[in-house]
């Protein structure tokens, strides 16, 4: 059983690794090429819970406040998100992302069901059921952490 839990170890790296290089080399070739992966990241943040402030984004993304200020200034500048004021309270600030930013999510989500389907074609529904029971308890040992 050692060697398995090495195999699927070994499996966890390389597959953590790769996704970051495929994220990275099809950014480049994308009409989206002036983002970094980080980036990329915080618009999929975004997006995700519309509307959200720096500190709420930040949160998401387990990064400090400063880093997601200058991520948001730097999408902002980009053109991919804007800040707006809170409908109820006005000294907040929400973050919201432009039409250039939800194509780019929209872009990235594809991407992202294009690579489960591939990861989990031709399995069982108890095949199923054990990586997402896996993945499960991967990510609340990430959560935790």
């Amino acid at each position: 059983m050692n060697d398995l839990y090495q195999e699927i170890s070994n499996a966890l790296y390389n597959t953590y690794y790769g996704i970051n290089r495929i994220e990275e080399e099809e950014l480049k070739k994308s009409r989206f090429n002036d983002l970094t992966v980080k980036e990329l990241h915080a618009i999929d943040a975004i997006t995700e819970y519309d509307n959200l402030t720096a500190s709420q984004v930040a949160k998401k993304l387990h990064l400090t406040r400063a880093t997601t200020t200058s991520t948001v200034d730097r999408l902002v500048k980009k053109g991919y998100a804007m800040r707006v004021r809170d409908e109820n309270d006005r000294r907040i600030i929400r973050v919201k992302l432009t039409r250039k930013g939800r194509l780019v999510c929209r872009a990235y989500h594809s991407y992202h069901n294009m690579m489960v389907k591939s990861f989990l074609q031709n399995l069982d529904e108890d095949e199923l059921k054990t990586i997402y029971q896996a993945f499960t308890n991967l990510e609340n040992f990430v959560n935790s952490h």
